[in-house]
């Protein structure tokens, strides 16, 4: 009985120094699309995702484990905050066939990550296959109807992130074979408001989305990129 007594009362003092451990952790929150999902990984769960446990898909990522998010996360010995990732989003409010997407587009997802450290922002990839209006380069006063357009909709972005998360590290991840002028665009307003980014290169990928190979191959760069 002594033993339980102990056990107890020793658990009681460990569990504030074991709760301050895990805060003081990194914490990470992923503003994605398909290629951050998982199935039972994204915040809110009615987001729709891309990778599942079990798919009929040829895909060989099965497990979230996998994933370059969660190898990421675990590797470093970081915390996941929120991953607001959804699969088809776009950045600006267009979707494929021209579709109206503000009810899961980045602009509209940016303000859902939670209180993190770090955030990595990996979009862009829908804007350039379905082949969105770039728009014009424009640093303020945007409309409502600019926010259909890549440009003006990923600075707006990029300028509300930095002033609803001060102090907040943000990266973004860029992938490789977009546009020319999704990728360029991407890299010169990031230029513009100081945002870290990283350019994907050879990302191995099954049915256009990183096979497991893939998925390392982003951690490995994004190691390469963080160890200059």
């Amino acid at each position: 009985m002594k033993k339980l007594i102990f056990g107890f009362l020793l658990a009681v003092v460990l569990m504030p120094a074991v709760a301050a451990v895990a805060q003081s952790r990194k914490g990470v929150s992923i503003l994605g699309d398909s290629y951050s999902t998982f199935e039972g990984c994204v915040y809110p769960d009615t987001n729709a995702i891309w990778y599942w446990k079990k798919s009929e898909r040829a895909n060989d990522v099965h497990q979230a484990d996998q994933t370059w998010w969660h190898k990421l996360i675990t590797d470093r010995g970081y915390r996941i905050c929120k991953n607001n990732s959804f699969s088809g989003s776009t950045v600006c409010n267009t979707g494929y066939r021209g579709e109206d997407y503000t009810d899961r587009s980045f602009i509209a997802r940016m303000r859902n990550l939670g209180e993190p450290d770090l955030i990595y922002i990996f979009g862009g990839t829908n804007d350039s296959w379905a082949k969105v209006p770039v728009g014009e380069f424009q640093y303020s006063d945007w409309t409502k109807e600019d926010l259909y357009n890549f440009r003006p909709a990923l600075a707006y972005m990029l300028s509300s992130m930095k002033e609803y998360y001060p102090g907040v590290e943000i990266v973004y991840i860029i992938n490789n074979d977009l546009s020319d002028d999704v990728t360029e665009s991407t890299k010169t307003i990031c230029d513009h408001y100081g945002i870290d980014y990283i350019q994907l290169v050879d990302v191995d990928r099954i049915e256009g989305h990183p096979s497991a190979k893939g998925m390392q191959q982003i951690v490995d760069q994004i190691n390469a990129h963080d160890a200059r």
